[in-house]
């Protein structure tokens, strides 16, 4: 498979790069994190302004097109700048559910505002006893005139104390590890009965459990099909792990120039560290890594607009699994190399390697995507 990009491709890399480069770094975002929400809005305005948020939308409804993998090059260099901006799940998973499953009207009406920036989403998933498998779920949508009624509670969804619309999975019928029998619906984060618990997670960003206490929404919050709404979630989920580990391939690049120029720089013994051989065959090492997660990652990407379900979901799973590996031993290799320092919160190498741990723990992390692999093997 070619993985030449195109010109477009490589404007997108390049801005994006540039700007985390020139326009972010470390302490903007310990101050970004510091804000209400855990990011900042005037960035999240200028993220819209280069058109980063209306990608994967038409142009006529207010989008710039593409796909899958321009959003992968734009994640490969949030990874590396440490962006703190809910960009994951408003773009990538909340703009994909509302892509594939929402009704023309409904599309027309919040994809505008999400590529302007006036939108932010949130899809709360997961449950406390459901660990990473999406068709086991307690939260329930019984119908009631017109509409439905939800009620049950949803754990760590990403940035879900400051979305303006919260996507949910509820059981509308059937047993509560049916793969049938689940809905998705878009519900108003200020809608009665909704609370959400906002905290932030290891890596610095933010999450919130979500309750749904009476909450009463129409038919047009239905996302895809009532009792059908699973393989829209995994769809979406799915993209998202593709994406995220293209994220990690980003953070792993900036891990291993950093402990490289970290080894050129260090002298002991009256030498620099790079000088030693068994340093040098660690770093080597890293690299190698990096490079087998970011090929993964992009064939997955290329898989997610291809067309085939399955292959999708195949290549999701190996992009994630090898994510979760490289970005372990990446990060290990890359503290103990720093020495004490490594480890220090004046230094990016830790929250590097805390973003890659948190990543692996997303969307499914390394063993359940080596199992999923052999069941479809």
């Amino acid at each position: 498979m070619n993985f030449t990009f195109s010109d477009e491709q490589i404007l997108i890399r390049d801005m994006a790069e540039r700007f985390f480069r020139d326009d972010y770094g470390l302490e903007a975002r310990r101050r970004h994190q510091a804000l209400p929400g855990g990011f900042c809005r005037d960035t999240w305005a200028r993220f819209a302004d280069m058109g980063w948020l209306a990608l994967g939308i038409p142009e006529d409804l207010g989008g710039v097109g593409g796909g899958a993998v321009e959003t992968a090059i734009l994640l490969e260099a949030m990874g590396g700048g440490l962006a703190v901006e809910p960009f994951l799940s408003t773009v990538v998973l909340g703009g994909t559910l509302i892509s594939e499953g929402a009704s023309t009207e409904v599309r027309a009406d919040l994809l505008p505002g999400l590529a302007a920036g006036d939108l932010l989403l949130s899809f709360a998933y997961s449950e406390a006893q459901s660990r990473h498998d999406l068709n086991d779920v307690r939260t329930t949508a019984r119908a009631d005139g017109g509409g439905f009624v939800l009620d049950g509670v949803k754990t760590v969804a990403l940035h879900a104390g400051t979305a303006d619309r919260i996507a949910v999975t509820a059981r509308t019928s059937g047993a509560e590890r049916d793969a049938g029998g689940i809905t998705v619906f878009l519900v108003d984060a200020g809608a009665p009965g909704v609370t959400v618990t906002d905290y932030p997670t290891v890596d610095g960003l933010r999450a919130g459990d979500v309750t749904l206490d009476g909450v009463r929404v129409g038919k047009d919050a239905v996302l895809g099909e009532v009792d059908g709404g699973l393989d829209l979630a995994e769809r979406a989920v799915d993209r998202a792990a593709a994406l995220a580990a293209a994220e990690a391939a980003g953070i792993m690049a900036a891990l291993t120039r950093g402990t490289v120029d970290y080894l050129k720089q260090r002298r002991q013994f009256g030498r620099p560290l790079g000088d030693f051989q068994a340093l040098q065959h660690r770093a080597a090492e890293m690299y190698v890594e990096t490079e087998l997660t970011r090929s993964l990652a992009y064939m997955a990407a290329v898989r997610q607009d291809g067309g085939d379900p399955a292959t999708a979901r195949r290549a999701a799973s190996q992009a994630k699994a090898k994510a979760g590996q490289a970005g372990r031993l990446i990060g290990q290799e890359a503290v103990q190399l720093h020495g004490g320092m490594g480890v220090t919160d004046e230094m990016p190498v830790g929250h590097y390697f805390k973003r890659l741990t948190m990543i692996d723990h997303s969307f499914g992390d390394r063993s359940y995507h080596l199992e999923r692999l052999t069941d479809m093997a």
